[in-house]
């Protein structure tokens, strides 16, 4: 058991110097975050992905059901959308639960193309959930692999922070993963795709112009009442297909007899009073996550371009920060 005492009774009492007693609201909230990672952390209820067979298993970071199955019939390649119980409400949560020394020999055998950040906190810096918030204690019991046991560990956000938009951008994780599908070596590929997480760019994109502030800070904005839900359903549905038209490059452009387009979490916009993706967080509406099953073949008619956008790498916590973490 490790003590975070001292720091967790420090940001008590700053909570409840700028919140009075909603402070109160916060205290219980940690306490009941202490309990709930001393469990999940042994004994998760959600489905591993590492359950199913899968040659190439695609994640849409805070894909929502009912939004794929929206613009489902807008792409051949997805079918009927089926759901699956994540085992994490937030993308750090989800690693931790997923890469575990149970699944060790799938993960050996896994190259893992992320556009997520988080891969550093957990694989390399052995930062584990929660990540987000202080508890007093901490009973958890993780169990979860090191870096060097993936076949390969490819961190494309690392010179792949696209500055503009303040995410990676999935051209940089489809172009890495058509060459690593061409040049083989892995059992299985792990592709995770920052959108249609915060920032909401799809269509900042289309139109070739910087993203706004709702576009930035979407659900934030919506909690706060300084935006509408339907405006912020709509940039985050346009984000998702933004991403969807990639997803489709990379599957005429690789061979994969067995594909799964899935997500971490989901994204809440409201349901019982959450907004984003909180950790710990067991609603439908964050731990159902899509799970659609198709095939990919590589028809050679796309060229992909891995040069790294930036010659040095930004800090982990730039790139957190610009997606609505730390």
């Amino acid at each position: 058991m490790e003590s975070n005492l001292r720091e967790w009774s420090s940001e008590m009492r700053q909570r409840f110097d700028r919140q009075g007693w909603r402070g109160l609201l916060y205290v219980v909230f940690t306490i009941y975050l202490m309990f709930w990672y001393a469990v999940t952390s042994r004994f998760e209820p959600g489905e591993n992905i590492y359950e199913n067979e899968w040659d190439l298993l695609i994640v849409l970071d805070a894909c929502r059901v009912d939004t794929l199955k929206e613009v489902a019939s807008e792409y051949d390649f997805i079918g009927e959308v089926e759901t699956k119980w994540s085992v994490g409400s937030q993308s750090d949560e989800w690693m931790a639960k997923t890469f575990t020394s149970k699944w060790q020999s799938e993960i050996s055998r896994t190259r893992y193309i992320t556009g997520n950040g988080h891969t550093k906190l957990i694989f390399g810096d052995r930062d584990f959930p929660p990540q987000n918030n202080t508890t007093p204690f901490d009973f958890s019991r993780w169990d979860i692999v090191t870096r060097d046991t993936f076949y390969e560990l490819d961190e494309v956000w690392e010179k792949n922070h696209d500055p503009q938009y303040g995410v990676v951008l999935p051209h940089s994780v489809t172009d890495r993963a058509i060459v690593a599908g061409r040049t083989g070596g892995h059992d299985r590929m792990l592709l995770h795709y920052m959108q249609p997480h915060l920032p909401y760019i799809g269509n900042a994109i289309k139109d070739g112009r910087d993203p706004n502030e709702v576009e930035k800070h979407g659900y934030e904005l919506l909690r706060t009442g300084d935006a509408s839900r339907d405006i912020v359903i709509e940039l985050y549905r346009e984000t998702l297909r933004y991403v969807l038209d990639s997803v489709e490059v990379l599957l005429e452009n690789t061979d994969a007899e067995r594909v799964v387009i899935t997500a971490d979490h989901g994204e809440a916009f409201g349901e019982g009073a959450a907004y984003g993706h909180p950790e710990g967080f067991p609603h439908p509406i964050v731990k159902r996550v899509p799970w659609v099953e198709t095939t990919a073949s590589d028809s050679k008619s796309y060229k992909p371009d891995i040069e790294d956008v930036h010659t040095e790498s930004i800090a982990v916590e730039d790139h957190l920060k610009d997606l609505g973490y730390m």
